[in-house]
């Protein structure tokens, strides 16, 4: 077994938790995403996988940010998942990222000699937006995480990471589940 397949494993263990919490909506939640998504970058970093190691990059600062969101947004409802409309605002710039960024990506991981580069660009975009919704407890981040994650499987697999297969398996499982969990026990702050 070699470092990178020891590192995906740690990523594995410490992302089920993740998942389990995120569904749940505890602050908790946010630790095991920073150090799911530090595993994940070095992991991406070692085979060379752009996209995906600066999502994960992301990912852990945006650890920080959905903690104090979240932590703030708790106080303000007595519900066990509180969550916050998509604003008109909010789409326009997530659609503006959407486009952009995936022209951008693609671009840049084609210069790269990405494999596969509208699909890498296309779930790096769809994480990065999710992530921003699931700061900000928008439900409808669980859709992107979706079919995120499903291009992720297939990028894994196709790959041989068979341990992220694994993890991003699980991730579009607890995803749908999360999404009528937090339809069922939601309550709008805003």
């Amino acid at each position: 077994m070699d470092i990178v397949q020891i590192i995906e494993i740690v990523a594995l263990v410490m992302g089920i938790p993740y998942m389990v919490f995120e569904v749940l909506q505890k602050n908790t939640m946010w630790y095991f995403g920073f150090f799911t998504s530090t595993a994940c970058a070095i992991q991406f970093f070692l085979q060379s996988n752009w996209a995906n190691m600066g999502l994960n990059i992301y990912y852990v600062g945006m650890a920080f940010w959905g903690l104090y969101k979240w932590k703030k947004d708790s106080v303000a409802v007595e519900a066990e998942v509180h969550l916050n409309r998509l604003s008109p605002k909010m789409a326009l710039l997530s659609a503006g990222i959407f486009i952009f960024g995936t022209g951008l990506l693609v671009w840049l991981l084609t210069v790269l000699n990405d494999s596969n580069p509208w699909l890498d660009a296309i779930s790096t975009i769809l994480c990065v937006i999710g992530m921003l919704w699931l700061a900000d407890s928008i439900p409808y981040h669980w859709i992107l995480w979706i079919i995120g994650d499903t291009i992720l499987v297939i990028m894994c697999f196709i790959a041989g990471k068979y341990w992220m297969t694994a993890l991003y398996v699980a991730y579009v499982i607890a995803s749908t589940y999360g999404f009528f969990h937090w339809r069922k026990k939601g309550e709008y702050v805003s």
